[in-house]
């Protein structure tokens, strides 16, 4: 945001600091002077639909700002927090809508790695419904099998040693559903542990990204 003199204010906290800490505009104050920057709402991340609500992209709040500013988003959800200058006080958005219609952007596969294999999964080991503890390639690399979505799976320890090298053919393992590579956007939004309620109004569930 471009406005001269605004600072982004988090909510601030109902219970009174202890321990001699006290809490000055945005900052967190100690005894002996000394204070910390908390984190910035401007770095904190809104969700942008199109005109048609259809998602397209998960920016800054100092991004989204800067669209509902110029007249090109409008607010749909906001987040705690606000942006305030002498001049004016502007909610911290959470989802912002386009006013005109943008160009999908084509967007390749989600990068393939061990935090992404476990959201998509439900952190569940796909073999026995355990908690999974590492991943499994479904065909063995050591027998030709491939490193994609397709191929690997969130695996319990005991289930991958038990398994070990060995076909789904030639033993006793059955996957509880076949592996897929995910929406890009859902599986990004999946990672993020603070990602706001309102954005599962309008991202894909993690499922496979059509043909």
């Amino acid at each position: 945001m471009t406005v001269r003199g605004a600072v982004a204010y988090a909510p601030r906290p109902t219970d009174a600091p202890t321990n001699g800490h006290a809490h000055l505009n945005g900052h967190r104050g100690y005894a002996d002077g000394s204070a910390t920057r908390t984190r910035s709402i401007l770095t904190e991340r809104t969700l942008v639909l199109n005109v048609t609500y259809q998602p397209l992209s998960i920016t800054t709040v100092r991004r989204a700002l800067l669209l509902v500013l110029s007249g090109k988003a409008d607010v749909v959800h906001t987040r705690p927090g606000a942006i305030r200058s002498s001049r004016m006080s502007v909610p911290a958005p959470s989802v912002v809508r386009l006013t005109y219609h943008a160009r999908a952007p084509y967007r390749r596969r989600a990068p393939l790695h061990r935090r992404a294999v476990f959201a998509r999964d439900a952190h569940r080991c796909q073999y026995c419904g355990n908690r999974a503890e590492c991943i499994d390639h479904v065909h063995p690399r050591s027998r030709g099998g491939e490193h994609t979505w397709e191929n690997v799976v969130a695996c319990c320890r005991t289930c991958n040693v038990g398994k070990g090298d060995s076909l789904l053919s030639e033993g006793r393992y059955r996957l509880h559903r076949t592996p897929y590579a995910p929406e890009p956007l859902a599986i990004v939004a999946a990672m993020r542990p603070d990602a706001p309620m309102e954005w599962t109004d309008y991202l894909p569930r993690l499922r496979p990204v059509p043909a």
